[in-house]
């Protein structure tokens, strides 16, 4: 039995293949599961507490609670001072949870109804509920729950920390707030997305002994940096053109900066040239920051016949020339990044969706929960409930490559297959953000790398450069994406050269 941390493209299962997953693992004669559940964490356990003694253990009504108590009896079996708290009904525990209660108890073990006030512990399992959890916590659970967060102690929560959806990231009224999780068989999305990247800690998965890609391929992964490995090393015969070209279409009125983040982003990872075509008035003729960026006329970025990639939409505004700019972006077979109020716009256009959903060339949609709301006709609230299905959605419905931006954003392609980015932080909710990322994403389609390949290295590279400026002492509170597109520089070249 392997216990690991998450590691290169891990597999990710929704709790629905998780059962498939169990009753595979059953017909291939693995009818020990909860035994090595109980036995890994008690091993992470002991692991976790260091030099303490004494560990509370929450077991709940269902199967994790009967993991729970495998746990408490072979903790106590090493000499640790286990107390459980027990909340479930002895007379209506599945099978196995009922055998492992009745083991606890033959070893001397005693349950308690509710967590003493004058209790001292070195460390609380959370074995109250697992992915079976699908409605909002009762006020005898909420309690419960709240309590744990209250102690202040290290918190071990076992697959899932109770009160988080295991699919989607949210909190069913409350959940516990773990500071590591042992998750059992594979990765859960809600580990990795919306709430759960604050309440799951430290995550560690068990396999159980099983290969859980053999048994089921999955459709969801982990990213990690070597995705990297999509971008070759250039060869020492280079020039411009090997690079590609991007165009950055967007600039209106008082948003210029969001076009020029755009297309410094992409000339910072890689692009060979960058055209920026602004439709403000007052444009200017040129970036003092960043002279090498071509600043032009939109009509001169769609004369351009070697434009391998355009990013449309930063600072694009929703003008009836935006409109018409958009539509020749959208009825073009070059390579489309489309973001912010390029996303609006469609969103808003029966034609423009349709344009969209019959293009020839490569399209990607980068919206944030709200956008990805607009561009489905539901609200924000909604498409957190269940980003990863929102992903696949948008993917399918419009022919396209997704992210679904925010906490653990979801990358998706047309064919079902879906990705979640561990990387960033906080410090990314702040302006030019997207724009730096439509930016990096145009420049490694420029590169010639496939167009999902491009999402997925530009979507972990900017949440990596983030990351690293954070450890540098950089933010996160006032993190600048101008910031972000020197740091994604020096990421992408150490990850391509040097590893």
């Amino acid at each position: 039995m392997n216990t690991s941390k998450p590691s290169r493209f891990s597999a990710i299962y929704p709790a629905s293949a998780i059962r498939k997953l169990e009753q595979a693992a059953l017909q291939h004669g693995h009818t020990d599961l909860m035994a090595r559940a109980g036995l890994a964490a008690a091993k992470l356990a002991s692991e976790i507490i260091g030099d303490g003694t004494r560990i509370l253990i929450l077991a709940g009504p269902g199967n994790n609670g009967g993991d729970a108590l495998v746990a408490a009896r072979l903790l106590q079996s090493w000499w640790f001072r286990v107390s459980v708290v027990f909340s479930g009904d002895t007379a209506k525990l599945p099978t196995d949870a009922a055998a492992a209660l009745r083991a606890w108890l033959a070893a001397g073990g005693t349950l308690l109804d509710t967590i003493p006030t004058d209790g001292r512990w070195d460390l609380v399992v959370d074995g109250l509920f697992g992915i079976g959890l699908a409605r909002n916590l009762s006020e005898r659970y909420l309690e419960l729950v709240r309590h744990i967060n209250r102690l202040g102690l290290p918190v071990l929560a076992l697959d899932v920390p109770s009160g988080l959806d295991a699919d989607s990231g949210q909190r069913f009224g409350a959940s516990v707030r773990a500071s590591h999780t042992l998750t059992f068989i594979a990765l859960k999305p809600g580990l990795l997305t919306a709430y759960g990247t604050e309440d799951s800690g430290e995550i560690h998965v068990a396999d159980l002994g099983l290969d859980p890609p053999a048994l089921l391929p999955p459709q969801g992964r982990l990213l990690d940096q070597r995705v990297a490995a999509v971008l070759p090393p250039r060869p020492r015969n280079s020039h411009k053109g090997l690079a590609g070209s991007v165009g950055i279409l967007g600039g209106a009125e008082a948003m210029c900066g969001a076009a020029l983040l755009a297309g410094r982003a992409a000339l910072h990872c890689g692009a060979g040239l960058v055209y920026v075509a602004m439709l403000a008035e007052q444009a200017p003729a040129c970036d003092p920051a960043q002279a090498e960026l071509m600043l032009c006329s939109p009509q001169r970025l769609f004369d351009q016949d070697k434009l391998h990639c355009l990013a449309a939409g930063p600072g694009l505004g929703q003008t009836e020339a935006a409109i018409a700019l958009l539509r020749r972006a959208l009825e073009s077979e070059t390579a489309l990044v489309l973001d912010a109020d390029a996303l609006n716009l469609i969103a808003a256009s029966v034609e423009l969706q349709s344009l969209l959903q019959s293009r020839q060339g490569a399209s990607i949609l980068t919206p944030h929960p709200a956008e990805a709301g607009r561009l489905l006709g539901i609200g924000t609230h909604d498409v957190q409930q269940d980003r990863v299905a929102t992903a696949i959605r948008l993917a399918q419905r419009f022919n396209s490559w997704v992210v679904v931006k925010g906490a653990g954003s979801i990358c998706a392609a047309p064919d079902g297959c879906w990705f979640v980015n561990p990387s960033g932080n906080p410090g990314m909710s702040s302006a030019g953000m997207g724009d730096v990322l439509s930016g990096m994403i145009a420049a490694l389609i420029a590169q010639r790398v496939k167009p999902l390949d491009a999402l997925l290295l530009a979507v972990y590279l900017h949440g990596a450069a983030a990351d690293a400026l954070v450890e540098q002492g950089i933010g996160p509170i006032g993190l600048t994406a101008s910031e972000v597109i020197g740091m994604a520089r020096t990421l992408l070249n150490r990850w391509v050269y040097l590893n």
